[in-house]
């Protein structure tokens, strides 16, 4: 293997885990007779006692968390129904209860890995020739559990790079308590999903154009069908998939006054309890000009893997959507930034092997896929996989690829697409561009290096990486040097 190429800067800014941060969240002890006793254990203790107990707990906690009563607050009114008797509590009981059924998850505990960088939405208060980034990361913590976490810096024009602590608290999200529904789009999705028959057109046929979650949920319990009572099965079936859908289909909101690096989504539903995984952000621009960030990402239930979408504008407001079609498999799914032509184009790796390209009409929808790229060079036989977002330059798309070659190792390499026509590969890298040194080798996953997603500042490349699945670090890569060499190596 020839050594690496000297246009390529390793930085010594590294992400590591911190166990330290950790994220404050609902306890479940159990079964519902166990809730039950813990809180009559409680109802036990006089008003005496309840507050030395709760001191304690807020003597050891609240420096660690922000508005902690308030959680408490928030955790009791979830067990509030299982009180034997109906008697209102004091505040003091409530807090304590709330805090039997609160832990704290350490985020990073085991790993801060596969990082990727976007332009800030906000660029103001900088000097000239800088630019502000965020750089997000997944964190994996106790179980294995993934979730997602930000950081935000800013490149000056020397391509000095500037990091801004992450704060001493941590927070999770409130979600939209009744969001609103494009109807075409859901419709859409139940007929994909095979749910076009008399029920879904009795719910839906009462709607707006657009409607929020408790219209449907309305629609749900109020509509009747004339169904045949043996077909009542499949009547149930699917107003199951249809309120399944909707509540996939949600929306989270952050207090802006907390720092973007205390912002955590943290898996919430049934499709993502276990993990929130390998997030490929991408500012993308309309036609019109309309910014929004896009990021394909990875939900994984324990057993299953499903590629989703997330959207936001401005990293407060995130909506989570479903990917439906053929074509929604397997992970590594990256969105172009812009349209090309009148069509979204997206990379992705149905077959675990190859690198593949799709056109779609509609965000949501995929289907008709293209080989682009398949294993070639011997340190990528196993597999090969895009590293994130497609970059356009002058010269056309610049993709950064994975490939897997003996021992299981990871590289990151570089191809160039056309700009007109991403199908047709005009250049790429017979060699790895990074490959795990020495001191990047060991760790959760040994001999890997691997990246979501990179940007381009000026003549650098500013590429994010993840070092054996476990910390992270910063790489700058020369762009003119590094087109010069994929062109040089066009196929």
């Amino acid at each position: 293997m020839k050594q690496e190429k000297s246009f390529v800067e390793r930085t010594e800014i590294v992400f590591e885990p911190e166990p330290s941060r950790v994220l404050i969240r609902f306890f479940p002890p159990g079964s519902d007779d166990r809730i039950e006793r813990i809180m009559g254990r409680v109802m036990t203790l006089d008003e005496e006692t309840v507050e030395q107990r709760l001191n304690l707990v807020l003597g050891r906690f609240a420096s660690r968390h922000d508005q902690i009563e308030q959680v408490f607050l928030r955790h009791y009114a979830v067990v509030e129904p299982y009180m034997t008797r109906d008697i209102k509590l004091d505040r003091n009981r409530q807090l304590l209860i709330g805090a039997y059924f609160t832990s704290e998850y350490a985020l990073e505990s085991a790993a801060l890995f596969n990082p990727c960088i976007v332009e800030h939405p906000d660029q103001s208060g900088i000097e000239k020739g800088s630019l502000r980034f965020i750089i997000s990361l997944r964190a994996t913590g106790e179980g294995h559990v993934s979730s997602l976490e930000f950081r935000e810096g800013i490149i000056d024009s020397t391509n000095k790079i500037h990091m801004r602590e992450p704060g001493n608290f941590v927070t999770g999200p409130e979600l939209v308590q009744n969001p609103s529904y494009r109807k075409e789009v859901i419709t859409a999705k139940l007929y994909e999903m095979g749910y076009e028959n008399e029920t879904t057109k009795d719910v839906l046929a009462g709607l707006n154009d657009e409607f929020t979650l408790q219209e449907i949920k309305d629609a749900l319990s109020h509509s009747r069908t004339t169904l045949d009572r043996t077909l009542s099965a499949e009547n149930e079936n699917s107003r199951v998939a249809i309120l399944n859908l909707v509540e996939q289909n949600y929306e989270i909101r952050f207090d802006g006054d907390h720092p973007l690096a205390e912002r955590i989504i943290f898996p919430r539903m049934d499709h993502d309890r276990k993990a929130i995984e390998d997030a490929r952000f991408v500012r993308f621009v309309e036609d019109g000009g309309d910014v929004t960030y896009y990021a394909t990402y990875t939900a994984y239930d324990g057993r299953t893997f499903l590629p989703q979408l997330l959207g936001t504008r401005d990293f407060c407001a995130f909506r989570f959507s479903t990917l439906n079609g053929d074509a929604v498999r397997n992970k590594g799914m990256a969105l172009f930034p812009r349209r090309i032509g009148d069509q979204y184009a997206m990379l992705s790796r149905q077959d675990g092997e190859n690198i593949f390209i799709m056109y779609s009409d509609h965000l949501h929808f995929w289907h008709d896929l293209t080989r682009v790229m398949k294993p070639t060079a011997p340190w990528e036989f196993v597999q090969l996989g895009n590293c994130g977002s497609p970059i356009e330059t002058d010269q056309g798309w610049l993709v950064l690829t994975h490939g897997v070659g003996p021992m299981r190792r990871y590289c990151i390499g570089a191809v160039l697409l056309d700009l007109d026509d991403p199908s047709r590969v005009i250049g790429r890298l017979t060699d790895p561009l990074l490959e795990p040194d020495e001191n990047e080798r060991e760790g959760y996953v040994p001999n890997v290096v691997y990246t979501c997603g990179a940007l381009i500042h000026g003549n650098v490349l500013v590429m994010p990486y993840a070092m054996a699945d476990y910390a992270a670090r910063i790489a700058l890569v020369e762009v003119d040097e590094l087109l010069e060499r994929l062109k040089k190596s066009s196929p």
